[in-house]
């Protein structure tokens, strides 16, 4: 198993964390009857955070469904500059215990406001290059407008509750922590 090296102010040492393998909630077929054409299918969850970098078309494989008519996708990506400085990548740090559980949260609440199908959540973590994705979440429902809504609510959801960090390193001047403003835990100060 590999793992991530945490080190963020929030900590007061360093610590050693394994990245997640996918976490997969109720993920199966059940026939329906005899016919093979009349299947339901369990939703599932699959959340993960690693030092990989992602794929658009794994993430959306995993949602897809022949239940669904619909799939809708986030994609977050390193851009090249921030406030008149040059990015060249950004590092991301996170406190995976609650991280995922927090994922989880998330997509229970997508269930409660939504009929969607199947929810993927994958997050990279370490160093993220230029035009790389940070973030994928994928949601397939049986119409457009289910998994469009949740994918909104999810990415900003995830920005206000998630305990992810981001670093910023720039060509030509200090790397920066950057506060996430959208999060409720972080102080106006």
């Amino acid at each position: 198993m590999s793992s991530l090296e945490i080190n963020s102010s929030c900590f007061s040492q360093e610590m050693k964390l394994p990245l997640s393998h996918p976490l997969v909630e109720d993920s199966a077929f059940e026939p329906l009857g005899k016919d093979m054409n009349e299947i339901e299918e369990k939703s599932k969850d699959i959340i993960m955070f690693t030092a990989e970098k992602l794929s658009v078309d794994e993430v959306s494989q995993l949602v897809i469904s022949p239940l669904c008519g619909a799939v809708s996708l986030f994609v977050g990506t390193t851009r090249n500059n921030c406030e008149g400085k040059k990015v060249i990548s950004l590092e991301y740090e996170a406190y995976l215990p609650m991280a995922e559980n927090e994922v989880r949260k998330i997509c229970n609440d997508i269930r409660q406001k939504w009929p969607v199908s199947h929810i993927a959540v994958f997050h990279r973590l370490g160093l993220v290059p230029v035009s790389e994705a940070s973030i994928i979440i994928a949601v397939s429902s049986a119409h457009r407008a289910a998994s469009l809504e949740a994918v909104s609510f999810a990415i900003d959801t995830l920005k206000a509750r998630v305990p992810i960090w981001k670093k910023e390193m720039y060509e030509e001047s200090p790397s920066s922590w950057k506060r996430n403003k959208e999060c409720f835990w972080a102080t106006n100060s």
